[in-house]
């Protein structure tokens, strides 16, 4: 019967990733031929309050400390925290997925620029945001309550660009009904998981235990 703290293998590594990539983090990590790691997510909300991701990250990372984790991976991009994301994560010597936002990480970080330099006014939307598209953006904006306010948050968009991560004809048709919805224009490109499943292989990689270690 164990107490206290659970036991961990030191080497097993953990991934605390953000909700709204909860679905493809786990996806992930249960793929043949990736060492085992374990994932925990930290509420998607979270990013109608970026401010918070900071100390929400830090405080769990400090229980992933006490639990046993030695190899700590943040499956966040910087989501607008403006650097204090990084400033917490340096202070724990614990790295994170490269880019400003999720949309980066799954275009690429060239592809996006391309895309966001075609058209500024560019709103998008990923598999979890089409999912949870009325949760966050309809109710979360309040919109269902004051419908007025749609020219307000969308006025200055043109179009909605549904960065797809899966081939899902009912998603697309969720995505498209959204633009609808908004009064933009709709394309959808194809991203798969992109830097994501890159920089978990590339951790997963790193966290493998030598075989002098696993002796």
């Amino acid at each position: 019967m164990r107490s206290g703290a659970p036991t961990v293998s030191p080497a097993r590594p953990l991934v605390i990733g953000c909700g709204a990539l909860g679905r493809e983090l786990v996806e992930l990590t249960r793929r043949a031929g990736l060492p085992a790691m374990d994932v925990t997510c930290l509420p998607a909300t979270l990013h109608n309050r970026p401010e918070r991701i900071p100390g929400a990250v830090a405080r769990r990372i400090a229980k992933a400390r006490a639990e046993g984790y030695e190899r700590i991976f943040v499956a966040y991009a910087d989501c607008g925290t403006g650097g204090h994301l990084d400033a917490a994560l340096e202070a724990e010597g614990v790295t994170r997925l490269e880019g400003a936002h999720c949309y980066e990480v799954y275009a690429g970080r060239s592809a996006f620029a391309q895309i966001a330099d075609e058209e500024p006014g560019t709103f998008y939307l990923t598999d979890y945001l089409v999912r949870s598209f009325d949760e966050l953006v309809i109710r979360g904006l309040g919109l269902d309550r004051h419908p007025e306010l749609l020219p307000l948050y969308f006025g200055n968009y043109r179009r909605l660009v549904y960065l797809a991560q899966t081939d899902d004809e009912a998603l697309t048709g969720a995505a498209r009904e959204a633009a609808g919805r908004l009064g933009l224009a709709f394309e959808r490109r194809f991203t798969g998981l992109g830097d994501l499943a890159t920089a978990l292989a590339r951790f997963g990689r790193a966290s493998a235990p030598t075989d002098e270690a696993a002796a």
